[in-house]
């Protein structure tokens, strides 16, 4: 008799999705990104609403994965979406592109962050920063591989300091500040802003910042299958929950930075919030900072390796040739082999980046263009199966429909072309690391039949049976 197939557990609460959520978006570039906001705004009040815009388009965005989430719960994800939407070559590219690029590279160079700032606390000599950044691949990818219940602690812990960090600058720039006149180094901002020809170019290479900076929320969507509560809703919460929760520490973070650096003072700062405290706290608060973008990058690691993994046990679910990375162990409820593999992944392309660094970070960055695509491929995904899935049960339905997904879509869109004209050529090294997986698609195509029963999708399945319809992926 065949032993029956470990499937993911609701192991996690509300809270830990939120955890997770907000640990991946509040990165290191909510230390970074407000001087190029600043830079590009023109005025303190545009720059603030900008903030809010952001936190706005995200929630739309979070409206619409809500509605996916919590309608089609998998370790999958977007790429669960686009499966059942547009079939297996779109699913495919997707995850081909996050098991190669998306998050393996962003597991590394968030190490490298680490990596950099431990340096300058605790050096370990000439090859520091990548000692640092293999032993954080190493180390979160050995706790996740103990089990979720490891995985999910750490997170608790890294997220909790992470956003008390981050409210200790709040109350530093807001409340400590007093009587400090912000610094006004006109001619400095004049001269370091970048020059783009027009003031709609300059707005619109701030939100690319902007969203950048909220980037990362959509990452709930791979633990829905794990979330517990009543019905299908508690990720819809999650999701809600820590957009508003973030745009608001984005918007208090960022009038602290204004109202001691002035906007000037900002556009012209390299590390904006360590000037911030260097200016509150002295010497020890741009210590402090040092430490806060260490943990932040911890944060975000630790919960992109959770939310990683779990796309890549999605592929290994569906597809024969990568049916290795569909082991789900029971012991630790956690995807195995799809740790490992990615771990092993992460850590070539840590070495890489020690080879050639710029050039590593170039094609990290350059692979916005492919993150937008399929966050545009998402959206039109939602209209599709609400034509395709009109009975099935939906615990959470996006308010304003189709108003709502439409705005989703045409915000995608325009980042999908800002991003296209903003890096240039450069955007190639993601697309062709996209196309890459061509080659593999269609040697799978001419083998067979590659799609498998998923064993998580049960209870859509069940559903469908019980309103009379049969569901089948449509090549």
């Amino acid at each position: 008799m065949q032993e029956p197939v470990a499937r993911p557990a609701r192991a996690l609460t509300t809270a830990d999705a939120v955890f997770v959520i907000v640990g991946i978006v509040i990165g290191a570039g909510i230390f970074k990104s407000p001087s190029l906001v600043a830079a590009n705004s023109g005025s303190e009040p545009v720059m603030l609403l900008m903030w809010l815009a952001g936190g706005v388009v995200a929630l739309i965005g979070a409206l619409c994965y809500a509605e996916l989430a919590s309608t089609y719960p998998s370790t999958g994800g977007d790429y669960h979406f686009l499966l059942r939407a547009f079939g297996r070559g779109p699913a495919f590219l997707f995850a081909w592109a996050r098991l190669s690029v998306m998050q393996t590279g962003s597991i590394a160079l968030l190490a490298f962050v680490f990596g950099d700032y431990a340096t300058e606390i605790l050096p370990l000599g000439p090859h520091s920063t990548v000692i640092y950044a293999a032993l954080v691949v190493i180390a979160l990818t050995g706790v996740n591989l103990l089990g979720i219940r490891e995985g999910k602690g750490t997170q608790r812990l890294f997220t909790s300091l992470e956003v008390a960090g981050v409210l200790i600058v709040i109350g530093a720039g807001l409340l400590l500040a007093g009587t400090l006149t912000p610094e006004t180094p006109a001619a400095a901002a004049q001269s370091d802003a970048p020059e783009h020809g027009g003031t709609s170019t300059a707005i619109g290479l701030a939100m690319v910042f902007v969203l950048l900076t909220f980037g990362g929320w959509n990452e709930g969507a791979y633990v829905s299958a794990e979330v517990r509560g009543s019905g299908r809703a508690p990720i819809a919460r999650a999701l809600v929950l820590s957009i508003c929760l973030i745009t608001v520490l984005y918007l208090l973070v960022n009038l602290a930075y204004v109202r001691v650096l002035g906007l000037e003072g900002m556009a012209a700062s390299e590390a904006v919030a360590a000037d911030v405290m260097q200016r509150v706290l002295g010497e020890h608060g741009a210590n402090f900072v040092s430490l806060l973008v260490a943990i932040s990058a911890l944060t975000s690691a630790n919960a992109t390796i959770i939310t990683g993994a779990r796309s890549n046990h999605a592929l290994g679910s569906d597809f024969a040739l990568f049916r290795f990375l569909g082991h789900w162990s029971e012991r630790g409820s956690t995807p195995r082999n799809a740790l490992l593999v990615q771990g092993i992944i992460t850590l070539v392309l840590v070495f890489f980046g020690a080879i050639m660094r710029s050039g590593f970070q170039t094609m990290v960055e350059y692979t916005a263009p492919v993150f937008w695509f399929f966050f545009l491929l998402t959206g039109l995904a939602l209209f599709r199966l609400r034509r395709r899935d009109p009975d099935i049960e939906r615990p959470f339905r996006v308010p304003f429909y189709p108003v709502t997904p439409l705005l989703f879509c045409a915000s995608s869109a325009y980042m999908l072309w800002s991003s296209l004209n903003y890096t240039g050529v450069g955007a190639l090294v993601g697309v062709a690391a996209l196309l890459a997986g061509l080659p593999i698609l269609w040697f799978m195509r001419r083998r067979g039949p590659a799609v498998q029963e998923r064993g998580d999708d049960d209870e859509a399945k069940d559903r469908r049976a019980r309103l009379g319809r049969e569901h089948r992926v449509v090549d």
